[in-house]
């Protein structure tokens, strides 16, 4: 994703930077995070991204 965004500047991904953060967090075990938490970003922001997405490549 901090590929795509440098590359496009007109692309908009909603919350791309906690999206890339968060990446970086389960990768790298900077910090610990919870279950509850992924669980609530793939209820509640996943959905949001995949129309995003579907809409950049229509």
């Amino acid at each position: 994703m901090s590929r795509i965004l440098k590359r496009d500047k007109s692309i908009v991904i909603t919350n791309s930077r906690k999206l890339v953060d968060t990446r970086n967090r389960i990768i790298h075990a900077c910090d610990a995070v919870s279950d509850d938490i992924i669980w609530g970003i793939v209820i509640r922001h996943l959905p949001i991204l995949k129309q995003e997405v579907e809409n950049l490549l229509n």
